[in-house]
């Protein structure tokens, strides 16, 4: 339980401000229907969360618990780099042809494939041992960051900072990151 709630918050954190609540803000502007674009959100994110705690959890079988905890520092740090770092610009798929719920799912599918969050549910499924809690809270924390650019669509700029949050979160997550090393290598 404590993986879901570890994973929730941060995958909440990690996606404020970042390219997928901004593609989710586009395609709700973009298109009327908030109902498809949320279901294509949603599905894509439940699919890579599975995907990435399920792979996570094979990687506790695999080796030993200072590695797995080296494996979860670099994760976290690596995230809070790249939250911090610049980033190059969003494709808003305005040229694709398709509709709400695909163009949803696929561009999420696509834009999450490989991205911090995957690696930070692999990494919190093997430091806990399983894979269900890590994949339900990050789906959780990918939808409570998402919803609200959806249903807010560009005026969530203006209520939070998100700029702020994205730059705390990240130094955050870097301290957090250096914490899990210096432990995996007995430092502390």
């Amino acid at each position: 339980m404590d993986s879901l709630i570890a994973t929730f918050l941060s995958l909440l954190l990690s996606e404020t401000g970042d390219r997928t609540q901004l593609l989710a803000a586009a395609l709700a502007l973009r298109f009327s229907n908030n109902r498809a674009v949320i279901a294509g959100f949603g599905l894509a994110s439940l699919t890579n969360c599975l995907l990435s705690a399920f792979a996570g959890s094979f990687v506790d079988e695999w080796i030993s618990q200072d590695p797995v905890r080296l494996f979860n520092g670099l994760a976290y740090f690596l995230a809070g780099i790249a939250m911090l770092a610049w980033r190059r610009n969003l494709d808003l798929l305005t040229r694709w042809k398709t509709g709400p719920f695909l163009t949803a799912f696929l561009g999420l599918f696509i834009l999450q494939f490989g991205d911090k969050g995957q690696f930070i549910i692999g990494a919190n499924a093997a430091m806990a041992g399983d894979w269900i809690f890590p994949a339900i809270g990050g789906w959780l924390g990918t939808i409570a960051a998402v919803l609200p650019a959806i249903i807010l669509k560009d005026k969530l700029a203006k209520l939070l900072p998100l700029k702020r949050i994205r730059i705390g979160a990240g130094l955050l997550f870097c301290a957090f990151g250096l914490l899990q090393a210096l432990r995996a290598w007995h430092f502390i």
